[in-house]
């Protein structure tokens, strides 16, 4: 029985829910910081066409499953294989996609919940005044407390999993149709600013004048993994999607907008941030602090500086709660599948989601010396193998279902295009984007 009944009621809804399944704390947060690592122009011509190569043919594979399937990810691979004649095994890779994202919405909230705080700090002008070390350590000194922290991470689940409940057109598609445009329209405002900085043209040359010399075996690698995180590919969450996609929708055109819109962000956050960093002189490549202690030290010495980070805080807080609600849904939609009711099965997702997030906030104080596996604690853990591991396992079987198992018929059918495009795209998958995710999965466990 088809258990997927709820469709996105407009294409404008399906390219908006997908884009903020994307588009969060990996081109946000993580986007500018490894730019920074990286060498700035050189990794970002290497990311987009690893977009290009991997990233959008198996973000395509991942929602043709789920169109063709029209179901819950469990039970369209299921269907899908016994409809190809091959093992009803393959259904466990949307319970293993499910598992995937729980691990990572466990961190996401948490994180998020950081954004949050930040967010109330820079309303209030706290950060005016303070020196680097101040804002250090004031930051750790957050990162200590469990209480804040888990009343944080309460809050941000709490929305989250109240939208999701809602369902997919009261839900999700409200919600998307409200923050994407926001989302979009604060970052333009935020890089109109960062045009009146110092910092601007040294930004843009940083961004978009490549010096080759700097590319190296390490920094391709973080450009194709990066590409591969980005478009959230790998954890069934498009699968779900694709379920409900519109019926005469193209999914081409579809899975280009939103990698361009995906793509958008980053280069509209990186533009922003690298004008701020480089109008104080500051260094890009300080890392995954460069959010959270460097951007507050270098607005606050800029005029409204308070009123801007407290814009870019709530764009972050925006494009963090839009992930996170496109990343609960295919676990929803999974106990959906197997008989919950929509509202139930959130409830379980929501409790469960919160229980794993309870050890990653205490990670940072009570639970900072247990370290379980690989010498790493809970919230390394739940941030490593899950977005260097598991996704990675994911996509690639994901795209091995989509371009060698499924009927062809079938893949065409929902790829919707020509035979000429179809063989195109599974020559694309087969012998390009297959093996590229090879290799981002075994330099994940290298």
């Amino acid at each position: 029985m088809n258990a997927t009944l709820e469709r996105w009621t407009t294409r404008r809804a399906f390219i908006l829910a997908v884009t903020g399944a994307a588009v969060g704390l990996g081109n946000i947060w993580r986007f500018p910081y490894i730019t920074g690592e990286n060498g700035g122009a050189a990794f970002l011509v290497l990311y987009i066409a690893f977009v290009l190569l991997l990233g959008l043919p198996v973000m395509m594979a991942e929602i043709l499953v789920g169109r063709a399937g029209r179901r819950a990810p469990m039970q369209s691979l299921g269907y899908l294989a016994g409809q190809a004649g091959a093992s009803r095994h393959w259904r466990w890779l949307g319970l293993f996609g499910a598992f995937t994202v729980f691990c990572i919405l466990s961190f996401y909230s948490v994180v998020s919940g950081w954004s949050i705080e930040f967010l109330i700090t820079a309303v209030n002008g706290d950060f005016v005044g303070r020196s680097a070390a101040e804002i250090g350590a004031g930051f750790d000194a957050f990162l200590a407390d469990p209480r804040r922290l888990t009343f944080n991470h309460t809050l941000f689940l709490v929305m989250t999993m109240t939208v999701v409940a809602a369902g997919v057109a009261k839900g999700l598609e409200r919600l998307n149709n409200l923050l994407m445009p926001l989302l979009y329209l604060l970052l333009v405002l935020l890089a109109i600013y960062a045009a009146t900085t110092d910092g601007f043209v040294p930004a843009l040359a940083w961004l978009f004048k490549p010096d080759l010399s700097v590319i190296t075996p390490l920094v391709v690698m973080h450009a194709m993994g990066h590409a591969f995180f980005t478009l959230a590919v790998g954890a069934c969450a498009l699968m779900a999607y694709g379920a409900y996609m519109p019926e005469h929708q193209s999914l081409p055109r579809a899975a280009g907008a939103v990698a361009v819109l995906d793509v958008s962000v980053a280069l509209l956050a990186g533009i922003a941030i690298f004008s701020v960093v480089f109008s104080q002189g500051m260094d890009p490549g300080e890392g995954p602090g460069l959010m959270f202690v460097t951007l507050p030290v270098a607005f606050a010495e800029l005029p409204w500086g308070a009123l801007w980070l407290s814009i870019f805080f709530l764009l972050l807080l925006l494009a963090t709660w839009t992930s996170s609600i496109n990343l609960a849904e295919p676990m929803v939609a999974t106990l959906q599948g197997l008989g919950l009711g929509r509202g139930k099965a959130s409830a379980v997702v929501g409790i469960a989601v919160w229980l794993l997030g309870l050890l990653s906030v205490l990670s940072f104080s009570n639970l900072a010396e247990w370290r379980p596996l690989f010498g790493m604690n809970v919230f390394e853990l739940v941030t490593t193998i899950p977005t260097e591991v598991f996704l990675p396992v994911g996509g690639l079987l994901i795209a091995c279902f989509a371009a060698w198992v499924m009927p062809q018929q079938e893949s065409r059918a929902a790829l919707g295009v020509s035979e000429s495009g179809f063989l195109l795209w599974r020559t694309v998958v087969r012998w390009i984007s297959i093996p590229l995710a090879a290799v981002v999965l075994a330099a994940g466990l290298l």
